[in-house]
């Protein structure tokens, strides 16, 4: 097979594939200036990255691309040389590596994966593609031993049953060594999935177990002698923070020359700061405590105390040295024992601790070197490797699995069920449809956000369709997650088709922008609010708006029309604002919002309330984001109210990403929100009050929002609450 390896010489992103020099352009991969694309433009008369691919055996023509050493004609007449002398070249290397076309080497994600065949446990190769992989997704597993993380991970009863029992039955997993014991490596993890088995006790949950098992591969052969493109991905993918490279605690000695680099494992990522966070690249002074920690001692104070496991829980560790004046805590395993992920448990979780924890890896030679006398030193260190994880999605389609937070299998899962959401969206995107485009990869950023003028069909012809969706996507600059904005922010889509009416900048779509993803799309109805697109001229200005300060997003969005196989026996026609835009979540936040009256005009047969409400910041009860709240429309003294009572729950907007939230975002996207999650669209509350209305006379309408069944009254940096509610009016067909 050939021998891979990457250089990269000034701007140009290279292989050596079997002593040939590569030189590959593509979006991801190389970095060209506008100076580079311009030259190979007028040189070659190419026009895009995807068509500069070139293959030469020369060191590094590109100099003379790049620095005019070469005219037009020299350089052309080398080109068509390279052409004729390296197609023979490359047909053979598409033979001997599988290859599909010539962009070996672009590992863009949404790209097609390339072939390959991997050698496993069960014998025979593992040929992707194939039609064991037809419409299934594929993980690819990088088992790197020289990191704690992945020492937890692998140790997890948890962990390894959450991927047994919740992965979705359209998933395969190949888990590759990188070291040289591969094939013992492989036989380990194959053990460690069947002792896991082994403690499921529901009957069902084993069948599911063994099933999910049969899905699972187990490559014999090491990363780094697969002579394919996977080792190169692992490479390029390049992992940043939350449990990438290999975190390590460096212990040393004045009297020794070299000091001891440990594996370590950090505690869960939201109940203690990070070490790195707190100290930085400091060296801090280390006491071995010969205790399991779990009692005050004066000897750690100012130190980071190192001490056992056992003997009580982690928080009760932590809790007693930082009383002790310690300034961070590392456990060490008892021997035999794996790396934990340590994490408080129930009421221990209120109680807030301020100093970081670790655990290291049990080591032999540790021990010797700890019981030596002298006093030691401590620096915290992250060594970059290569990427643990990568994908293929349905489609076959390269794919990022986003950012594991803590040692779990589970964040694997989770973008399975994302793959098959999306499965689900391009569904229904297929359906027949008129559709309006309003950004297409607009940069959104600043005071004024994306603005679009766009032309709509006419009214009559607007109300032959019973359904309005919202289908929007939201990329970053670059293709890789770790180009996009670091927030979450609220992003809120306005509309105005008539600058003389009262809907001109009302609000008509929402969402929640995700951490560091970039793969989200999302379809909203938002049939009930048709009339904002009313005007006589066709013409309606759309505005996204999001932080003003915050890093740019890359929306795309159209407006989808359809009808229903039906027919509609109404159809919305007059949209009334009733409260708008909310305010801040305080004891006076209900003042804000007055009885509105108002009489149903001629021909209406169905009147609806659309709203859309989302609470935002936190108090010392974590409103508006985290604090359940409820919300009610009183109308003509009968209550509608809807409560978001998945606030403030660990999983809660986890457990919707089958619903559209982007899994495995780089920040807290787990816990449930008030109204929302990270992620996700933000889907309008539409309600059908036609049964306690008047429709001869006077109505009346009010709203007020509670905490704990009552107006809210925080004590400190109260949250709000955005809130754009409608009355809608139906006619007859």
């Amino acid at each position: 097979m050939a021998v891979i390896m990457r250089k990269w010489t000034a701007g140009w992103n290279c292989l050596i594939i079997a002593g040939l020099f590569v030189v590959i352009s593509s979006t991801s991969v190389t970095r060209f200036t506008q100076y580079d694309v311009s030259h190979i433009a007028r040189y070659t008369g190419k026009n895009s990255f995807k068509e500069h691919t070139l293959f030469h055996p020369f060191p590094d023509p590109s100099q003379s691309v790049r620095h005019g050493h070469s005219g037009r004609g020299s350089l052309r007449t080398w080109a068509k040389q390279v052409a004729e002398n390296n197609l023979k070249w490359f047909n053979q290397l598409k033979k001997q590596n599988g290859l599909a076309d010539a962009r070996y080497g672009d590992y863009t994600p949404e790209n097609v994966a390339q072939p390959f065949a991997l050698q496993t446990l069960s014998g025979s190769a593992l040929r992707f593609p194939s039609t064991m992989f037809s419409n299934m997704s594929v993980f690819v597993h990088a088992y790197n031993p020289f990191s704690g993380f992945l020492e937890s991970l692998w140790n997890s009863r948890d962990s390894l049953k959450s991927l047994l029992v919740n992965s979705t039955n359209n998933s395969h997993y190949i888990f590759i060594s990188k070291s040289s014991n591969a094939s013992s490596d492989a036989v380990w993890m194959r053990n460690q999935f069947t002792k896991a088995i082994k403690s499921i006790e529901s009957r069902n949950q084993v069948q599911y177990a063994m099933a999910t098992m049969s899905r699972l591969h187990f490559v014999v052969t090491p990363l780094y002698e697969l002579g394919n493109w996977l080792p190169a991905v692992f490479k390029e993918w390049l992992c940043q923070d939350h449990n990438c490279g290999l975190d390590q605690a460096v212990i040393s000695r004045e009297s020794s020359l070299s000091p001891n680099i440990i594996p370590r494992l950090d505690a869960h990522y939201d109940w203690l700061p990070s070490p790195q966070s707190v100290f930085g690249t400091k060296t801090l002074k280390l006491v071995s405590t010969g205790t399991d920690g779990c009692k005050v001692l004066e000897t750690v104070n100012g130190t980071v105390a190192m001490v056992s496991d056992g003997g009580c829980s982690y928080f009760q560790k932590v809790h007693a040295m930082q009383t002790s004046g310690a300034v961070g805590v590392l456990v060490v395993p008892l021997p035999g024992q794996p790396i934990e992920d340590m994490k408080c448990l129930g009421l221990e979780c209120s109680v807030q601790l301020k100093i970081p924890a670790s655990m290291v890896r049990y080591e032999s030679g540790i021990t010797k070197f700890l019981l030596t006398p002298g006093a030691m030193n401590l620096t915290y260190q992250t060594t970059p490797c290569d990427n643990f994880f990568m994908a293929i999605d349905t489609r076959g389609h390269l794919a990022e699995v986003g950012w594991f937070l803590y040692p779990s299998f589970q964040f694997l899962v989770w973008q399975a069920q994302w793959f098959n959401y999306k499965d689900q969206l391009n569904a229904r995107l297929s359906q027949p449809s008129t559709i309006v485009n309003v950004y297409n990869r607009t940069v959104l950023q600043g005071q004024h956000g994306a603005v679009a003028m766009v032309t709509l069909p006419p009214q009559k012809v607007l109300q032959q369709y019973s359904k309005v969706e919202l289908d929007m996507s939201l990329s970053c600059f670059g293709s890789r997650d770790t180009t996009c904005p670091h927030w979450d922010h609220t992003l809120q889509l306005f509309v105005c088709c008539d600058n003389s009416s009262v809907l001109c900048g009302m609000e008509i779509g929402r969402w929640i922008s995700p951490f560091r993803r970039r793969i989200g799309r999302w379809l909203t109805d938002v049939s009930s609010l048709l009339p904002m697109l009313f005007n006589p001229n066709n013409q309606c200005q759309f505005s996204m708006h999001s932080p003003a300060w915050a890093m740019p997003w890359v929306p795309s969005l159209n407006l989808r029309f359809s009808k229903s196989t039906g027919q509609a026996a109404s159809v919305p026609h007059e949209i009334q604002v009733l409260y708008q835009p909310g305010g801040t979540f305080n004891k006076k936040y209900n003042s804000l919002f007055k009885p509105v009256n108002f009489t149903v005009p001629k021909g209406v047969v169905k009147v609806e309330i659309v709203a859309v409400i989302t609470g935002h910041g936190s108090d010392e009860n974590g409103c508006g984001e985290f604090c359940v709240t409820s919300h009610h429309f009183v109308v003509n003294n009968y209550t509608y109210a809807i409560t978001f009572n998945n606030a403030g729950t660990p999983l809660g907007c986890a457990d919707r990403v089958p619903e559209g939230v982007e899994p495995n975002e780089h920040g807290t996207w787990l816990y449930g929100r008030d109204g929302w999650c990270d992620g996700q669209q933000v889907n309008p509350w539409v309600i059908d009050v036609s049964k306690q209305l008047s429709f001869a006379g006077q109505n009346t309408v009010k709203y007020f929002g509670w905490f704990n069944g009552t107006d809210p009254n925080p004590k400190q940096s109260p949250g709000i609450i955005i809130l754009y509610s409608y009355l809608v009016y139906y006619k007859s067909v």
